[in-house]
């Protein structure tokens, strides 16, 4: 086996098994990892002393290419060469004066960015025309990444990490990122985070807007490189005989002590299993990721090789293991199943029998989320998005123009039984909403679109498709809530609260759960908002976060316990009641004498505040008003007493609507039943006056009842008419609030009339 004598500078993978290595001593060396052989490529001129490879990236929109076909190679001597698979100089060009310290493809290769000693940030064209200097500083760029949507790079400046859009005149980002100069960065396209390495022994993980989420404890050596797994999820850093495997967050999964001098570039395959590092002493360092963990109720995964994995149940202590022809990529354990990918295969394995998996071939390979609801699991790779059954069969595949399935990660993808919803990248404001079972927009189509960026989605698991929300968290860490299905009518986009940085829906009922600030909240009935807004407060639980330290995340929601990540990698198990779950059943099955006594059992504020919005979203008004009474809301038991005694079906309906605050549906279902005096009278009662006046004068009716009550409204406070309508139809007219009661009561009547008439015919069928 070729190991070279000189210091390795870079490395690069083709292929998942195949890497391209050069070193000081001008040799480009392949490795193969399936058959542990390696040859020598090319022998580059004795003046080029190699110091960064970068792939030609594979996934150009649809045009898919196999593999890698050509690399960019930066040098010592200020020129960068474009090398073939094969080993043939394409082209050299004289970039900088000194050497060129690092070349980077943008995501669809549509340009290359060189930096170098000289301290110029230049943009070239594929071909490698020049065509821009971006920049120019006093001191060498050692390092430099393209922005997940190739318009901004990001370099560094000694010990300041500079943002620099390619618009000129755009808003240029610079911050004091370590106390050393930095040597190495890495932006990634699907989390947006940025790694930074120093001299100062340190790195360090960013947000976009350069605001530190991560500083790490200070090593014995300086941090010579780091790089992102192609996902987001995790990232490696390499020092003096170190390599390290951290969580996106910050802390480390993995020490490894080997020796290897120090790694000067880190790069991981494709499909995110395993990294390879070019060492200061001549060796190329390859490392799998293993013991990755999967738990879900009594269950635990472990990959504990590349191609196996071993499944244990705690309640019994029974072990399984699972063998897979290829290596493993991505798996998911939710919903009494484990979905499993490996390079050729997706596997399927009920947890009620680990032994014979449904096994169907992948179009792509190399899957990089994997979703499951209770019904169905969502693959994503890089051509597309693909829905299937547990039973293997394939739904459906929802596309939308400029999908871009690379950057999709599980806070901007979620799936429910009826519904996928994807978050735009080019637009972060929209979501898009599609059927699951067809894979076509959702409703009429219409886009869901908010005021603000948009960061992570959840769509709910539970309940009848109609009903289905979406709870999404915006770039001002507001959490807020909406319907999905959207038919002409604008659906509301309601706050549900502030300071938002993680949520998870419960996989068993319609509970919402988040962090804010320095308190965890459940939200036991989220629909609260669209039913009675005054009593959402009284539907929530809150405790103290502060156990969970900066920055924890939630994991999962299953039944009724939540697991809580902190930042430093240490899962805290959180139970909340179960009887808020027990009371969604009920209501879901209309056990509504049930639900009263599990509220008079529990004897909580919070579970009758969730009966009487449940109530009243179900139109059941007798346990409504039950429920209104035990939480001490007078005014609503009395409200719902005026319903229950109104004539008519339209009418108690409307109020319904009203009591929930959607007065516009309630004058629709009012006029729809021809109800037009009672439409008017409700504007009234809010002091809609123009609205009143405009539907008395449409439909010719009531015009001086309008007018009578304006007035005498206008009297109690002592003011004059000033509103121009309402002085053109008062002219003349003289008020007379005798003959206004007498009409008034001949309306009540004639609605009592005819919903008695109503109540007759529906019996008189009924006997037939």
């Amino acid at each position: 086996m070729y190991i070279p004598a000189e210091l390795v500078s870079c490395v690069g993978w083709t292929t998942a098994e195949e890497l391209y290595s050069c070193s000081d001593d001008h040799q480009i060396v392949k490795w193969n990892l399936l058959t542990s052989e390696t040859s020598q490529i090319v022998k580059l001129p004795d003046d080029i002393y190699p110091i960064d490879l970068h792939w030609f990236p594979k996934s150009l929109g649809i045009k898919k290419q196999t593999q890698a076909e050509n690399f960019v190679l930066t040098s010592s001597d200020g020129k960068f060469h474009l090398i073939s698979k094969l080993g043939r100089v394409e082209k050299t060009v004289e970039a900088h004066c000194g050497a060129v310290l690092a070349g980077r493809w943008n995501y669809e290769g549509t340009a290359l960015v060189t930096v170098g000693e000289d301290g110029q940030i230049k943009i070239w064209s594929k071909t490698g025309m020049l065509r821009s200097t971006l920049a120019q500083q006093g001191t060498p760029v050692y390092s430099v990444a393209w922005g997940p949507d190739s318009e901004k790079v990001l370099y560094t400046a000694g010990k300041q990490l500079i943002i620099k859009p390619l618009q000129p005149n755009a808003k240029v980002l610079q911050w004091k990122a370590h106390d050393g100069i930095i040597l190495k960065v890495d932006w990634n396209s699907v989390n947006d985070l940025i790694l930074s390495a120093g001299e100062d022994c340190k790195y360090k993980v960013w947000d976009s807007d350069g605001r530190p989420l991560y500083i790490s404890q200070p090593h014995e050596h300086p941090i010579t490189s780091v790089a992102w797994a192609p996902d987001g999820e995790l990232f490696a850093v390499g020092s003096f005989h170190t390599l390290r495997l951290c969580d996106k967050t910050g802390w480390s999964y993995a020490l490894e002590k080997p020796s290897t001098g120090s790694i000067f570039n880190i790069a991981w395959s494709v499909d995110g299993t395993q990294i390879a590092g070019a060492c200061g002493n001549g060796h190329v360092v390859f490392a799998h990721v293993v013991e990755q963990r999967w738990e879900w109720k009594n269950f635990q995964v472990t990959l504990t090789k590349r191609r196996t994995m071993q499944v244990r149940n705690v309640l019994n202590d029974a072990v399984d293991l699972l063998e897979f022809r290829d290596r493993v990529i991505k798996a998911s354990l939710n919903y009494a199943h484990l979905v499993v990918s490996t390079s050729l295969q997706c596997y399927v394995f009920s947890t009620k029998n680990w032994n014979t998996p449904l096994i169907f071939d992948l179009k792509e390979g190399t899957v990089s989320l994997i979703l499951q609801a209770e019904r169905h699991f969502l693959l994503l790779d890089g051509g597309g998005i693909y829905l299937y059954s547990y039973e293997g069969r394939f739904i459906s595949s929802p596309k939308f123009p400029g999908m871009r399935t690379d950057i999709l990660n599980a806070q901007t993808v979620s799936l429910s039984n009826d519904t996928i919803a994807i978050k735009d990248k080019a637009d972060e404001k929209i979501i898009f909403l599609f059927e699951a079972s067809t894979g076509k927009p959702l409703g009429d189509g219409k886009l869901l679109s908010h005021k603000n960026e948009v960061l992570e989605i959840a769509l709910d698991q539970k309940g009848l498709t109609n009903d289905r929300k979406i709870a999404f968290i915006d770039k001002n860490r507001d959490l807020y809530i909406t319907s999905v299905k959207r038919f002409g009518k604008e659906e509301q986009i309601i706050k549900l609260g502030t300071m938002v940085h993680t949520l998870a829906w419960s996989d068993t009922c319609n509970i919402l759960c988040g962090l804010q600030d320095t308190r965890f909240t459940v939200w036991y009935y989220p629909n609260t908002v669209y039913v009675d807004r005054d009593i959402l407060p009284k539907t929530l639980f809150e405790r103290d976060a502060s156990e969970f330290s900066k920055n924890p995340h939630i994991v999962s929601f299953v039944g009724n316990q939540v697991t809580i990540r902190r930042a430093d990698g240490s899962l805290v198990h959180i139970s909340i009641s179960p009887y808020p779950a027990i009371l969604h059943e009920y209501v879901s099955s209309s056990k509504w004498e049930d639900a009263v006594r599990l509220c008079r059992f529990v004897k909580e504020q919070t579970m009758w505040a969730c009966l009487a919005a449940m109530a009243v979203a179900n139109r059941d008004m007798t346990t409504a008003e039950i429920a209104y009474a035990a939480i001490g809301e007078i005014d609503k038991v009395q409200y719902i007493n005026f319903i229950k005694d109104l004539p008519s079906k339209e009418s108690k309906m409307a109020h319904i609507l009203m009591f929930s605050g959607n007065m516009q549906e309630a004058e629709i279902v009012l006029l729809q039943a021809g109800l037009v005096y009672q439409a008017i009278q409700i504007n009234i009662n809010l002091y809609n006056w123009e609205r009143a006046l405009e539907l008395a004068v449409k439909y010719k009716t009531h015009v001086d009842t309008v007018l009578a009550y304006r007035q005498k409204f206008l009297e109690t406070f002592g003011k004059q008419e000033t509103n121009k309508r309402y002085v053109q139809y008062a002219e003349g007219l003289q008020i007379d609030w005798e003959k206004i009661k007498a009409k008034i009561e001949m309306e009540v009547a004639k609605e009592r009339e005819r919903s008695s008439s109503n109540q007759s015919s529906q019996n008189t069928g009924l006997k037939h």
